[in-house]
């Protein structure tokens, strides 16, 4: 079956080329970044281009405000109709989801940024709202995980909305704004030996960028059997979105955290007395609401008691004893009841994992009415699942996949930082045949690091990628602005944000004053980042544009020397 045939008919594809969709955007695309050039007298023929992608890191709030300022800052400069890609991690798809929520953006930035920071300023989404939309994903989709929570609860507390539009609803073919990319990484494919982990999701498929295996956006969370559609799921919406890229606390040291902001749900959804007199009326028979209610909220407590090593055994037997007295004495308990050793950190978690899954195995036996979902959080804690999804590739049979890929009938998706804090994967995709990668870092910590991870990774997998020397005394005093070039290779401009140009002897303050897990940014907040981003793209204006002229001259020699070694293959011929 041909590319555009697959395409035409929402099934698989599985084709190292681009989308048919993305190489008319290109087309269009190109002709913007061509009117650009000729505006800063960057010359070049239509077909010479070069295609440009705009790279933004994972860093919570920081990526956040950090890239809205740096797209600002861009815009000033009249370069960013020069970006053929945007592309991000984590906290950066954050943003970008707020950006193209408004068709043409780019056009009127000013105003898009001052609409966001408004809202960020703002008041958040009430715990009411953001426990309807919670019931919302628990009741219409075939599987809720923790992804699912992390968007009613976290992702509303930063981002102050629910955002229930889709990424294809809101993209037009003949906008004026980079083409999106935001990205995740399959949990499983990371931990299996030659898997392919990297996945994107664009506004026309998702998939897998090194096995070039893809399905229509609107149809992945559908479910799939050998290339073909078997259920229908609605298209996953912008704030679970913005959850599956930026749910950076999916590794196990967050639990913790997790917990805690459960507890807090919990706390905020205490039952009143209105409910329960509405539950007693439809069964007059069933046990208050109430104590299932304290058996839940004791549950969350124990897991937070024995993760800050304090002893649970309070909680441990209230739950016994109220789980007894709702069963009448007639069902017996099945889950531990050894000594839980606090003292082995591994032992005591895999304790409270066993324990957790009992006590939501043993509640599952009756009707926990208005508390059913809270039922399945605690399951998910317990399994920590994140970002379970059906598997477009279920059942096919091809080779060029990793097999694993073609065998599970769901997938676990994640924050693609916890792989690697920037998208180079996905534009380093031959078929998007990039020649500049302006390359913006929001990390917490070394800003170097993720560049030269991407630097390994890629030599591991034969994949162009120039090499990454940072001089020493750069690296406890990072600069503003960094090239790295390489033969056949796109040229890396890397620029970390927080640097001893815009931040003088004061970055390790700065890096812990805005450290990625703190509350929601004031406005105070929000203001210092943007200025200290903005700086990286208005210092260095002048070397930016430096770069996209070296690129196009690059490009134009390459040229030249096809053209010559063709014809000295001629002459020798002849």
């Amino acid at each position: 079956m041909s590319a555009s045939k697959l395409q035409e008919s929402g099934d698989v594809r599985i084709a190292h080329s681009l989308h048919t969709k993305e190489e008319e955007f290109v087309v269009k695309r190109r002709e913007i970044v061509f009117q650009s050039l000729q505006k800063h007298e960057i010359h070049c023929s239509q077909n010479k281009v070069p295609h440009i992608a705009l790279l933004s890191s994972g860093g919570g709030q920081r990526a956040t405000v950090g890239l809205l300022e740096c797209l600002v800052q861009l815009d000033k400069a009249g370069l960013l109709d020069c970006i053929l890609y945007l592309s991000g991690v984590s906290g950066s798809t954050w943003c970008m989801a707020s950006l193209y929520q408004e068709p043409d953006w780019s056009t009127k930035l000013e105003t898009v940024k001052d609409n966001i920071i408004k809202r960020l300023s703002g008041p958040g989404v009430s715990w009411g709202d953001a426990f309807a939309k919670l019931k919302k994903y628990y009741n219409g989709k075939d599987f809720f995980s923790l992804t699912d929570i992390w968007a009613a609860i976290v992702v509303t507390t930063y981002m102050k909305e629910i955002d229930e539009h889709t990424l294809t609803d809101k993209w037009s073919q003949l906008g004026k704004d980079p083409f999106p990319i935001y990205t995740a990484t399959d949990k499983q494919s990371k931990q299996e030996e030659g898997g392919d982990p990297w996945f994107e999701i664009s506004p026309h498929e998702a998939g897998y960028s090194l096995s070039g295996a893809f399905v229509e956006t609107s149809n992945f969370g559908s479910q799939f059997d050998n290339g073909s559609k078997k259920k229908h799921q609605a298209e996953i919406d912008m704030l679970y979105l913005q959850a599956l890229c930026g749910s950076a606390l999916a590794g196990e040291d967050s639990k913790e955290f997790i917990w805690g902001k459960i507890q807090d749900f919990l706390k905020h959804s205490r039952p009143t007395k209105e409910i329960m007199f509405e539950e007693m009326k439809e069964d007059p028979n069933s046990p208050p609401v109430e104590k299932w209610y304290q058996v839940l909220m004791d549950l969350v407590d124990m897991n937070l008691c024995v993760l800050n090593v304090k002893d649970p055994s309070a909680l441990d037997q209230s739950i016994r004893t109220m789980l007894n007295d709702l069963a009448g004495g007639k069902s017996q308990l099945i889950f531990p009841t050894q000594k839980l050793n606090l003292a082995d950190k591994e032992a005591a978690k895999l304790y409270m994992k066993q324990y957790t899954e009992d006590v939501c195995n043993y509640l599952s036996q009756f009707s926990l009415g208005p508390f059913d979902i809270f039922l399945s959080i605690c399951r998910c804690m317990a399994l920590w699942i994140w970002g379970r999804n059906y598997n477009f590739l279920h059942n096919m049979t091809d080779e060029s996949v990793p097999s694993a890929l073609l065998r599970s009938e769901t997938r676990d998706f994640e924050d693609a930082g916890l792989l690697l804090n920037s998208p180079y994967f996905s534009v380093l995709r031959k078929e998007r045949d990039i020649d500049l990668i302006i390359s913006l870092d929001f990390s917490e910590g070394d800003p170097f690091m993720t560049v030269r991870e991407a630097a390994d990774r890629f030599k591991k997998l034969n994949i162009s990628f120039p090499e990454v020397n940072i001089p020493s005394e750069d690296l406890e005093k990072p600069k503003d602005f960094y090239v790295f070039k390489g033969q056949n290779a796109p040229t890396v401009i890397h620029i970390p944000l927080f640097n001893v140009v815009n931040c003088g002897d004061e970055v390790e303050a700065w890096r812990n004053k805005y450290r990625t897990f703190q509350g929601p940014y004031s406005a105070e907040k929000i203001t210092e980042v943007m200025e200290v981003a903005g700086k990286n793209i208005s210092n260095n204006r002048e070397k930016l544009k430096e770069q996209i002229a070296a690129v196009i001259e690059e490009k134009r020699f390459s040229r030249f020397n096809t053209f010559l070694n063709k014809d000295s293959f001629r002459l020798n011929i002849e």
